[in-house]
């Protein structure tokens, strides 16, 4: 053997080596990178675990903003919790703050309590800047496939907020058919919040026909794209994130590429709470792989949710997954619609992005992927808490919540799923 091969076989070794040296989280941000995202860091991550935190969270950082506050949700439901928010929006103006809100006009059409064509106009004659994203028109089937799913708030370009609350009061009251809805989100400071702001501007771009720039506003700034460059952006001290957000048509499959990533990479724990796990084929398979190699797989549902035939074909993927080894638990107490993912006690993700083809192939999603063993075991101890509130799906567990005719029901919409 020449000198030349000896140096390839060397090479090859030392490859072989750094990469067992690695542990899930290196390996994951270097995957990240090549996918072209970009690294940033929080000075501040912390988790809001409830409605009733998030709330008083943000109306408080509402009430001491200066400049702005940016607004993007799916949903603003016209209830108690939104009338107390636009008052306290009202007041800011009043102070000379900048306040822009943009909801998606089909997660407004398809509200409970959606805000009326009255509230809208006297929420602009307020001095609020507020758009419907993609309003819904004739013939409409060409405005149900992309819709935006956000769920952002940014303050003053020092802290955002995201997860998977839309701003109504069921996330503190519940519902009737589901009783408690269970829920999550976060507040994040620092470079982080800065691909957030610039998602919204490029959202209110999409949606609004008034100019972004003009004197004294908040979009006076540089606004580069979300995807990034891959390069860090330097802080004094923090937690490692990096920022995925899907916008069709510029990264349609980042979202499955990052979940799977993620899940391909864990050496050892994989924990998934997700309220719409109808389970996409590139999903699904990573789940496979990492079953078939060992790795703990453990996945939360809810017993009651605010679906129906969803139900029956997550049902279905469940069983698939206990059978195949993973830990499945099915939480009783309300509704959970939380969409987080912890991995090896390393990292997580919290974001809007739910594990259906809607969210991974169509709609506008943003996910935060966070470094942190902190930040992680943060999630970890919700997630136990929340398996003391569950059930554990067995074979016995499965005949008897789902008989004869939920099981060929969910069979019947699997197949039709993929057609659709």
């Amino acid at each position: 053997m020449n000198s030349k091969k000896y140096c390839i076989l060397a090479f090859a070794l030392l490859n072989c080596l750094l990469a067992l040296c690695e542990d899930s989280a290196e390996r994951t941000k270097r995957d990240f990178q090549r996918l072209g995202l970009r690294q940033y860091e929080a000075t501040d991550v912390r988790i809001l675990p409830t409605g009733e935190i998030k709330f008083r969270d943000l109306f408080d950082a509402v009430d001491r903003a200066e400049k702005y506050i940016l607004l993007d949700y799916f949903k603003f439901q016209q209830d108690s919790i939104c009338g107390l928010l636009l008052e306290k929006l009202h007041r800011k103006v009043r102070q000379g703050v900048e306040v822009r809100i943009i909801f998606d006009s089909f997660g407004n059409t398809n509200s409970d309590q959606p805000l009326s064509d009255t509230l809208q106009a006297r929420i602009q004659q307020s001095g609020i800047q507020i758009v419907g994203f993609d309003p819904m028109r004739f013939p409409w089937i060409n405005h149900l496939m992309h819709r935006n799913h956000h769920k952002i708030a940014v303050i003053d370009g020092h802290t955002v907020y995201t997860g998977g609350m839309n701003v109504a009061d069921y996330y503190l009251h519940g519902k009737p058919k589901v009783g408690r809805w269970r829920d999550m989100h976060i507040r994040m400071s620092g470079p982080i919040v800065a691909p957030y702001e610039e998602l919204f501007w490029k959202m209110w771009k999409a949606s609004s026909p008034t100019p972004l720039r003009g004197e004294g506003s908040s979009s006076q700034q540089s606004t580069p794209s979300p995807e990034g460059t891959g390069e860090a952006v330097p802080s004094p001290r923090g937690e490692a994130v990096f920022f995925a957000s899907r916008w069709p048509g510029e990264s349609p499959r980042i979202m499955r590429q990052t979940y799977c990533t993620c899940i391909d990479n864990a050496d050892h724990l994989v924990q998934i709470v997700n309220p719409y796990a109808m389970l996409f084929g590139e999903v699904r398979a990573a789940l496979r792989r990492a079953l078939e190699r060992g790795v703990r797989v453990q996945f939360m549902v809810s017993t009651k949710s605010d679906g129906k035939a969803g139900d029956d074909v997550i049902g279905l993927e469940m069983r698939k997954l206990m059978k195949r080894g993973a830990e499945v638990y099915y939480y009783d107490d309300g509704f959970h619609h939380s969409k987080v993912m912890m991995v090896d006690s390393l990292f997580c993700t919290v974001g809007t992005t739910n594990l259906d083809a809607r969210s991974l192939c169509f709609d506008y999603e943003v996910n935060a992927f966070i470094f942190s063993p902190r930040v992680t075991h943060e999630l970890q101890q919700i997630f136990a808490d929340d398996v003391r509130h569950s059930t554990l799906l067995t074979p016995e567990v499965w005949k008897q919540r789902f008989p004869l005719g939920r099981r060929i029901r969910s069979r019947f919409f699997t197949i039709a799923k993929r057609f659709m």
